[in-house]
């Protein structure tokens, strides 16, 4: 059987904590996951400890000492992922804007359909985001054009969060040389695997606003993404 894990960043998220860890256990495919916390003053990380008694080799959490990026994050709990022997590492918000059960479609994408990464897509089949301002909605979405047309990938949504990778890509990207620590973090990771020559899909997901908490996004965060596109193109004329 694949060992699946689903690596959670989280801070100051202790509305759905609990809720989304259900859920994705509540899915009929058996999936770990790996808490990245943040050192949350809400108390997030207690609930999970909570539920750790719970979930008893299914639930695994690293504690940090304050907010040190999402692109770090999610490096933290890959390296955990290879290090434990892992066939399949999601990344997934907190919120529920991802659905946990679309996890087994990503899955799918690359166990059963050869992706190397399946990205969830908002937009590969129109605009699928809810309860967002339509400026937001706008932002993103031309964003995402604006990588492709600068990165020259064939990908609908460039700046996508929720996504599948097999181990092989985790185990070839040299993560130590990740740059980037925002939300261009995930621009990056998609275009070092389309540089690397692996197989990127897209599946079509249904975003969601969240309901409880407060969303972690800034202006400062899309401007990263907006001058980290043009850095990335530069490098990549540089080194193979």
């Amino acid at each position: 059987m694949d060992a699946k894990l689903v690596i959670i960043p989280t801070y100051n998220e202790k509305e759905n904590i609990e809720n989304i860890i259900r859920a994705v256990f509540k899915l009929p495919e058996l999936f770990h996951i790996l808490i990245i916390e943040d050192g949350s003053p809400d108390g997030t990380a207690a609930i999970v400890m909570q539920l750790q008694k719970e979930f008893d080799g299914q639930l695994f959490m690293i504690e940090r000492k304050g907010k040190l990026g999402l692109g770090t994050a999610y490096i933290a709990g890959f390296k955990w992922a290879l290090a434990h022997n892992y066939d399949y590492i999601f990344e997934m918000d907190a919120d529920f804007s991802h659905n946990p059960t679309d996890l087994p479609k990503l899955y799918r994408a690359c166990s059963e359909q050869g992706a190397d990464v399946a990205i969830g897509s908002r937009y590969v089949s129109g605009v699928n985001v809810v309860n967002w301002p339509i400026g937001r909605v706008l932002m993103s979405y031309f964003a995402s054009k604006y990588v492709r047309f600068v990165l020259g990938m064939k990908i609908s949504d460039t700046t996508a969060g929720f996504k599948c990778y097999r181990a092989n890509v985790l185990k070839t990207i040299d993560l130590d040389k990740i740059k980037f620590k925002g939300y261009a973090f995930q621009v990056e990771m998609k275009f070092t695997a389309y540089k690397c020559g692996f197989k990127l899909v897209e599946v079509p997901i249904i975003f969601i606003n969240r309901e409880l908490g407060t969303s972690k996004m800034s202006g400062g965060i899309f401007s990263e993404a907006f001058l980290g596109v043009i850095q990335l193109k530069i490098y990549s004329w540089f080194k193979k």
